[in-house]
């Protein structure tokens, strides 16, 4: 059982940067397809941007262009880089598959952005 913990999260102003990062348990990792989702408060989970083992990244129109992803296999970590933050991007972060059968949730980390 792959377990995900997601971590660097925190409250920012308006136009700042917060790097996250998720650490996955198992050798499954870098063979699997990786993505960063967001709930905010009151809406659904979302799926904002993905990683291919190959190295290709898909990204919604929301967070395109200030959110990168990346990952690190033999730390079987994956990044999420968030520039120019924006108040709408508050919500909690998870990290898990991008698609298929999800690995068991991890709890996320805050992320608060004010104006």
């Amino acid at each position: 059982q792959v377990q995900l913990v997601e971590s660097g999260g925190g409250l920012v102003q308006a136009g700042g940067s917060l790097r996250l990062s998720c650490v996955a348990s198992g050798s499954i990792f870098s063979s699997t397809a990786m993505g960063w989702y967001r709930q905010a408060p009151g809406k659904q989970r979302e799926l904002v941007i993905t990683l291919t083992s190959s190295g290709t990244t898909t990204v919604v129109d929301s967070v395109k262009g200030r959110f990168t992803i990346s990952r690190d296999n033999a730390k079987n970590t994956v990044y999420l880089q968030m520039n120019s933050l924006k108040p709408e991007d508050t919500a909690i972060y998870y990290c898990n598959r991008a698609a298929g059968l999800k690995f068991q949730w991890g709890q996320g980390t805050q992320v608060t952005v004010s104006s």
